[in-house]
Formats: C-alpha cells, sequence, structure tokens
C-alpha cells in the first residue's frame, strides 16, 4: 500500500514546463490520461480548483488507491487504461480545456520491489501496469518464440538486428527464467560495449511495451485527443524513449499540417527538455520531452 510520502518519492517531470505550456486558469476542466500518483494534477486542480469537471485516469491500481486518498471525493477517478478511457469520453461527447499524457513508467513503479520493472531487485518477472491483465513478462520470456523475441528486442528495445538474435537465442537456451536479476545477469555476462547503461536496460523497455501495448494504446489514443479538447483547449504530451516521440511528432505534424483546417496548433516548435536544475533532483527526467498543442477555433 503506499502512503502519503508517496508524493515526495515521485517527483513529476517537466512540472513548471507543464504548468507554463498548459497554462491552467480558475474554472477550468482537466483530463490527465496517466494521472498516476498526481503529481502534476495536483498542481493544475491547485490553479482551476474546477474537481467535478476534471477527470484523473490511470491503469494502476496502486496510484489509483492513492489518488483517491489525495484529492476530493467529488472527482472522477478511473482506473483503466487511456485509449478505452479516451474512446468512451469521445463517445459521451466529453470536452476538456487541458488534456495531459505523460506516456512514461511512474517511478514508484520502478522502486517497487514486487512489480518486476527494475533489475535492481531481484523480482519476478511481471511488469503489468494493470495486474488485472494475465500476460505478463514472464510469459513473454519463456513463452514466446525466438523469432518474435529477436523481433521484440529490434523493433521495441531498437537493440541492432545481429544482436537482438542472439539475445533471443541466449534466453531460448536458458529457459525458463523466473526473476528480473536472474534476465539481466544472462543478459550481462553475454554483451559487453555499452559504457552508460546496463545491457538489459533495452530488453526489457521492450518486453515492458509488449506487456502493456504501449505503442499500441498510444498510437490509437492521439487521433481521438483533438475531439476532446474545447476551442483554445491544451494538450500535453510527455515521451520518454524515441518510439514513443516518434509517434507524437508525427501525429502533430498530421494535426496541423491542413493549414486552416487543421484541428491543433503547435505551441512549442521544438520539445521541451528538463533543466540541468530537474536532472540533478531527478535523473530520470533526462530522456523525457514536453510537446505542446492547442485546438483551433
Amino acid at each position: 500500500m503506499y502512503n502519503n510520502n508517496m508524493e515526495k518519492l515521485h517527483n513529476p517531470v517537466l512540472l513548471s514546463e507543464v504548468l507554463a505550456g498548459l497554462n491552467p486558469k480558475p474554472g477550468e476542466s482537466y483530463l490527465d490520461l496517466t494521472a498516476g500518483f498526481g503529481g502534476h494534477a495536483s498542481k493544475i486542480l491547485d490553479v482551476t480548483q474546477n474537481y467535478k469537471d476534471s477527470i484523473l485516469v490511470d491503469r494502476d491500481e496502486f496510484a489509483i488507491e492513492y489518488l483517491r486518498s489525495k484529492f476530493p471525493s467529488d472527482i472522477t477517478i478511473i482506473n483503466q487504461d487511456f485509449y478505452s478511457t479516451v474512446l468512451q469520453l469521445f463517445e459521451c461527447g466529453k470536452t476538456f480545456d487541458m488534456i495531459l499524457a505523460d506516456f512514461g513508467v511512474s517511478s514508484p513503479q520502478l522502486d517497487r520491489e514486487d512489480r518486476g520493472f527494475s533489475f535492481k531487485y531481484d523480482s519476478p518477472l511481471d511488469m503489468r501496469m494493470d495486474r488485472r491483465q494475465k500476460l505478463t513478462a514472464a510469459d513473454v520470456i519463456n513463452k514466446y518464440s525466438e523469432k518474435e523475441l529477436a523481433h521484440i528486442f529490434a523493433t521495441y528495445g531498437e537493440e541492432p538486428v545481429g544482436r537482438s538474435h542472439m539475445l533471443a537465442r541466449v534466453i531460448v537456451t536458458h529457459r525458463p527464467i523466473h526473476t528480473t536479476k536472474e534476465l539481466a545477469e544472462l543478459i550481462r555476462v553475454r554483451i559487453h560495449g555499452y559504457s552508460k547503461i546496463h545491457p538489459a536496460t533495452r530488453v526489457f523497455q521492450a518486453v515492458r511495451i509488449v506487456v502493456n501495448s504501449e505503442l499500441e494504446q498510444i498510437e490509437k489514443t492521439l487521433p481521438l485527443l483533438p475531439k476532446l479538447l474545447n476551442d483554445d483547449g491544451r494538450l500535453g504530451l510527455i515521451t520518454f524513449h524515441s518510439l514513443e516521440d516518434r509517434l507524437a511528432k508525427e501525429f502533430l505534424k498530421n494535426a496541423t499540417s491542413h493549414g486552416e483546417e487543421s484541428e491543433l496548433e503547435i505551441i512549442n516548435k521544438k520539445p521541451i527538455t528538463a533543466e540541468n536544475v530537474e536532472l540533478v533532483i531527478n535523473p530520470r527526467a533526462r530522456s523525457a520531452k514536453l510537446r505542446l498543442a492547442k485546438k483551433r477555433h
């Protein structure tokens, strides 16, 4: 169970930049598609004070538990993936003045030993953001074919093709693999050449993306977001790796490339990244990129 110290443990990335870009005003409505532990939401709602017209979404049951303890009872909190939620809101005709989607894994998820997101602990291979779903990292690692694993590592981990096939072969040869440390150590002893990151980092990213259908969720969700914005409504998208950012960049390019008929207008031409001051406090912000747009009249 998460407690009130969670806010201290979780530093929302690019907080001042999000506040400046979304520019919340009293009375405005807000949709947070990945509310996590409410870091961004709390600061935005402090300004708007409009809880009844705002919605917080997360598919992590522990985040939901914390959000319900943190925010007033008149705010809507939804325990569901963001694509399903956006689809329902679109069908109901709901619109908002601000929408934020922070596509990263939260620090409490990474730091909680039993979640299996990190090889810092010797944990079961899990990686589910929503623990109600059946597919786990253990299923991917132990049941997928060598060819499927190689494709996953190359596509979602952006590993070189040759290395992806070698990694897949090593994993298949040593199955079953039960824990994060076991998988990370197996990769570490086989791979050399990374100086800045652990050699298992990209494999873990790839498996996590597959387990949670992360890119599919983003790709299906983005085109619906302009429909959920009021005129002059602002949209913020935070990405953490090139695959996510490519989807966000292409979506915004398409949504703003039709002149007067465009649905959106870009607020920042280049993605906003963390300042050195934030990186000292929160090193995980180093790969974060914020893209902002607003709804055209």
